[in-house]
This record gives C-alpha cells, sequence and structure tokens, in this order.
C-alpha cells in the first residue's frame, strides 16, 4: 500500500512539473509575439508617418496620389508578412508549450 502511495505522488510531482514547465513556455512564447507586435506596430507607426510626410509635401494630385499607393501596397505587404510570422509564432508557442505534458504522458504509458 506504502509503494502504491508512493507511486501516486510520484505521479502527481510529475504532472505538477510538467505543468509548470508548460506554463514557462506559454510565458516565454508570449513574451517573444509581444515585442514581435511592439517592433511590427513601432515600424508602421513609422512608415505612416514618412508617408504623411511625403504628402504634405506633394505638388500635384497625382503625385500625392501616388505616394498614398504606394505606402497602401507597403502596407499591406507587411501586414501580411506580420500575420504569417505571428501565425507561425503561435504555432511554435502550441508546440513547445505541449512538449513537457507529451514527456509526462510517455513517462506515465511507458
Amino acid at each position: 500500500m506504502l509503494k502504491g502511495f508512493e507511486e501516486f505522488q510520484k505521479v502527481g510531482k510529475d504532472g505538477f512539473d510538467a505543468t509548470v514547465r508548460s506554463f514557462g513556455e506559454v510565458n516565454k512564447g508570449f513574451q517573444a509575439i509581444a515585442a514581435e507586435i511592439t517592433d511590427y506596430s513601432k515600424k508602421a507607426f513609422e512608415d505612416g508617418t514618412r508617408a504623411f510626410e511625403q504628402l504634405i509635401g506633394a505638388k500635384t494630385i497625382e503625385q500625392a496620389i501616388e505616394i498614398q499607393s504606394q505606402y497602401a501596397k507597403k502596407a499591406y505587404d507587411n501586414y501580411i508578412t506580420e500575420v504569417s510570422k505571428l501565425g507561425e509564432m503561435y504555432v511554435g508557442l502550441a508546440k513547445d508549450a505541449y512538449k513537457p505534458v507529451e514527456v509526462a504522458l510517455s513517462k506515465k504509458v511507458a
């Protein structure tokens, strides 16, 4: 009976350790994602400011339309790239967060 209790206690400890490691991975992942979003936001703001300054200096309507078109295309391309990158980061976060749980489960099955 004592051996069964010790085994039960070990399984509980392994599960707790796996959960703590998993939360650590989630925390690291969210920090990386937050840093990425901050960098993207800063760059997008700078690009918007630069485009606005160019628009102020435009001499003709055609020139203003060209500046706006170039800015819109660049902003869209950057957005699509960023969304893809963030999607990959979220997938990586999920995989990294699940690894400790997967390892703990494989020990229980074996």
